[in-house]
């Protein structure tokens, strides 16, 4: 019987003792099993309302916008979802995508380094700050909540003891083709942030590296105990972040043509990412998450802050909606879940 059972779903006909399932239910159901289906429709749904409500929203400069916003969140958020799903969090790495341009414009004025190779010194510096973040997040087993916060005030203060709390000019030997290719072309964030979203979607769902990031976060105690290396695997991910986070700073200060310390508005891009893997479908707790999710989070939160100002409302609401947002998300994760559990999603 149970053979007849397994040979009638693999064709798609109903089991004995079933009604067959229509084929748009089928895809339905396949839809709803994807942790990303809810904030799609979200973000299609916002769309659409804010076209009807202003033409402008579907012109090629407001979609620029649209994309230049998205692209910095989602790529910390694409870290961010690696590093959650593995059961811990940055909160620095908004200071030290502030940081990073500073240290491009350090490198290339004050040392005489070609842009190129100052740009992946600066991520390289990066990546040294999420390692020590990392290790004593595991080294010290200092929750990285604390951690991070720990690491975020003294980059601030390194970056605005340095820097004196001005704005710079982009070094002369950035400017050109170097600035178009990392910023400051029309469609650079939305082109980084495919690639991006992309590479770190397969490396969690197609690598070693992303199974042992997910069985980390969901059971730390049996993942040790299975052989995996729990402290690499958590370092790893906190210097991936670290190094996204100077990436998009870098990103951002060619965008707006200066090197500013309030790139990122401080705190803002931090909780931006956290936001939009969240309403993706990322669990805080750890060991379930999804990039592609994240993307589409920031995208929809990208389009809140754009369609709110072209129908004039007050930007004060943002947060207000937000908040909700989040919440919603993490309920309607949560019923998923349980669908998914019981076999109905």
């Amino acid at each position: 019987m149970s053979d007849t059972v397994e040979v009638a779903e693999r064709v798609g006909a109903a089991p004995p003792g079933r009604p067959r399932r229509s084929i748009p239910r089928r895809i339905g159901e396949e839809f709803l099993q994807r942790r990303e289906a809810s904030v799609l429709v979200v973000a299609i749904a916002l769309g659409v309302y804010f076209v009807s409500a202003r033409d402008a929203f579907l012109t090629q400069p407001n979609l620029v916008n649209i994309t230049q916003a998205t692209g910095p969140g989602a790529i910390i958020a694409a870290g961010m979802v690696l590093l959650l799903v593995s059961g811990e969090i940055d909160l620095s790495v908004g200071a030290v995508a502030a940081l990073a341009p500073f240290i491009m414009h350090y490198l290339i004025d004050y040392y005489s380094v070609a842009a190129l190779p100052a740009i992946v010194l600066v991520l390289l510096i990066a990546a040294v700050i999420g390692l020590v973040n990392g290790l004593i997040t595991v080294g010290f087993r200092v929750p990285s909540f604390v951690t991070t916060l720990g690491t975020l005030n003294v980059v601030l203060g390194i970056l605005l003891t340095t820097s004196h709390a001005y704005p710079v000019a982009i070094p002369e030997p950035a400017q050109g083709t170097i600035a178009r290719w990392f910023g400051q072309a029309d469609w650079a964030h939305l082109i980084w942030a495919l690639l991006i979203v992309g590479l770190l979607h397969l490396l969690l769902t197609r690598t070693r590296w992303g199974l042992h990031t997910i069985a980390v976060g969901g059971n730390l105690l049996g993942a040790t105990e299975a052989g995996i290396k729990a402290g690499r695997v958590k370092i790893g991910n906190f210097m991936i972040v670290s190094v996204l986070g100077g990436f998009a700073g870098i990103m951002e200060a060619f965008r707006i043509h200066t090197i500013d310390p309030n790139i990122g508005g401080g705190t803002t891009i931090m909780f931006f990412a956290v936001s939009a893997a969240v309403i993706g479908g990322t669990a805080l707790a750890g060991g379930s998450g999804t990039v592609l999710g994240a993307f589409l989070g920031a995208l929809v939160l990208a389009e809140l802050q754009n369609g709110m100002n072209l129908i004039g409302i007050s930007a004060n609401p943002y947060f207000l909606i937000l908040g909700a947002a989040i919440l919603v998300s993490m309920i309607a994760n949560v019923y998923l879940s349980r669908l998914r559990r019981a076999g109905r999603a």
